[in-house]
């Protein structure tokens, strides 16, 4: 018998390894079941056994105890850098505070706000601390509002090489768009668009995908990422819908999330981004469609029909008041939901929580949603999104990424369910472990390669820096109390 320290952090042991537990979640024609005093059993990279004690020869059998072995979490709107949003939260509106380009910066030139050094860094540091909240696959998403432009190639290829190193399952694609929103005046935010630079930045991102898709054994895959739906061309997103059949690529694009959003696309198109696509032909079932919190009925019925899935990142949005209405309704519609982060603490399980208290509130009652469907929606529905079967579940055959969640913390008491004590207890914080393709990632907080402490420090300072910045980029430039004022004077 040997234990989770027995084995080398950041690499796959050799041999069938069994893990014993009190729990595991496995799948068994086509669900998920709750096994009690279970094993499973994964050998390289795969999943070969998942139910009752494992009769074969192993190489090693470790007992876990009173954990809860999971599928590890789909992030697919994972945040992946300092998180801007939360300077925010208590301030606004975003035109005065630094989320809206000023005129005056634009006239200036804008620059990246961040070295190539931090860029890469942010996103080191980000994928660290997905695998500690049992996220195993993640499709990273960062701000624009800091960049020169788009995002970079170059920063791309340091996130593969990261995601590598680290033992994290990604799906990699740098962002890029042909406008962006500019403050003219106090309140007015206009679009201004630059196309030729937006088609720069889709062949870009189609050469990274055609020498990074399927890289480091498959680890790291390929995506395109077009910004927002405002500011996108609809030539930009034609070419882009066109690469994304002929190259078998996942679209994440940014629609039906805002009501600054609304307003542009209604400006432009006369009438909603779901809808303004839907009239083009380029709604499908690659494209992930993060938020739909500002989606109407005749949205949500094109995403339905088209076999759009929802990217649902609930804690965001409940920061400020707002939720997707509903997850029930999106469901009973037939809409795949999968589950983001999107905001710090980039904690999966917190995200979970609040979906579920957010769902049931916009249906008025606890019928409104289960603890079931959000775990779904973290799992499964996230595989389906990738259409990667192989994934968000755990059964033979299966890629053997799984999350082990510690369900004697004193946090903890009582005990019921184990998943929905995990889920109601709202917090990541937990996750004692967490294999990717087989190999050990994450064990009790520490990462292969990274210190956490010092690197904690690190991103303190370099989002310091980026802060001092902000006044350039605020519209009448104030200093940066009067844009973000203590919580007490």
């Amino acid at each position: 018998m040997t234990g989770l320290d027995d084995l080398t952090l950041g690499q796959r042991p050799d041999g069938r390894t069994a893990l014993a537990a009190r729990w595991i979640v496995g799948h068994h024609e086509g669900r998920h079941k709750l096994l009690e005093h279970a094993e499973i059993v994964f050998d390289g990279d795969r999943v070969i056994h998942v139910g009752a004690p494992f009769v074969g020869e192993v190489a090693r059998r470790i007992n876990l105890g009173d954990v809860l072995i999971s599928p590890g979490f789909i992030d697919l709107d994972a945040l992946s850098d300092l998180d801007t949003t939360l300077l925010t939260v208590d301030t606004g509106p975003g035109w005065a505070t630094g989320r809206v380009w000023p005129q005056a910066y634009v006239d200036r030139g804008p620059y990246e706000m961040y070295t190539p050094d931090e860029l890469a860094f942010q996103k080191r540091y980000a994928f660290a601390q997905l695998l500690r909240g049992g996220i195993t696959t993640a499709l990273p998403i960062a701000s624009l509002f800091y960049r020169e432009w788009g995002e970079t190639v170059a920063e791309f290829e340091a996130a593969a090489d990261a995601a590598a190193a680290l033992g994290l399952r990604v799906w990699l694609g740098p962002a890029y768009r042909a406008g962006g929103m500019v403050c003219t005046a106090p309140g007015i935010v206009e679009p201004r668009f630059d196309e030729a630079r937006g088609l720069q930045g889709l062949a870009a991102a189609l050469d990274f995908a055609g020498r990074v898709g399927g890289s480091h054994r498959g680890l790291v895959q390929a995506m395109l990422s077009p910004d927002r739906i405002e500011t996108c061309t609809l030539d930009l997103l034609r070419r882009t819908m066109a690469a994304s059949a002929e190259m078998d690529l996942p679209v994440r694009l940014h629609m039906a999330q805002g009501k600054m959003e609304r307003r542009t696309v209604q400006a432009l198109h006369g009438t909603t981004g779901p809808q303004w696509l839907a009239r083009h032909g380029l709604l499908h079932n690659r494209l992930i469609a993060p938020h739909a919190v500002e989606a109407e009925p005749e949205d949500l019925a094109l995403y339905a029909r088209h076999g759009v899935t929802i990217a649902h990142c609930p804690l965001v949005y409940a920061r400020d008041g707002e939720m997707l209405r509903s997850f029930r309704r999106c469901r009973d519609m037939g809409i795949n939901i999968g589950m983001g982060t999107d905001t710090a603490p980039a904690d999966m399980v917190l995200n979970m929580a609040v979906a579920l208290m957010m769902g049931r509130a916009a249906e008025g009652d606890d019928r409104g949603l289960t603890t079931a469907e959000v775990f779904n929606a973290a799992t499964i529905g996230g595989a389906n999104a990738l259409r990667r079967p192989d994934l968000g579940r755990l059964q033979p055959g299966s890629k053997a990424d799984i999350a082990i969640f510690d369900m004697a913390d004193s946090f903890f008491a009582p005990r019921i369910d184990p998943v929905q004590t995990l889920v109601f207890g709202a917090t990541g914080r937990v996750t004692k472990a967490v294999f990717v393709d087989g190999r050990l990632s994450m064990v009790d907080g520490r990462v292969a390669g990274m210190d956490m402490h010092a690197a904690r420090l690190q991103a303190q300072a370099q989002f310091d820096r980026l802060l001092a910045k902000y006044p350039e980029r605020a519209f009448g430039h104030p200093d940066l109390r009067t844009m973000f004022p203590p919580t007490f004077a």
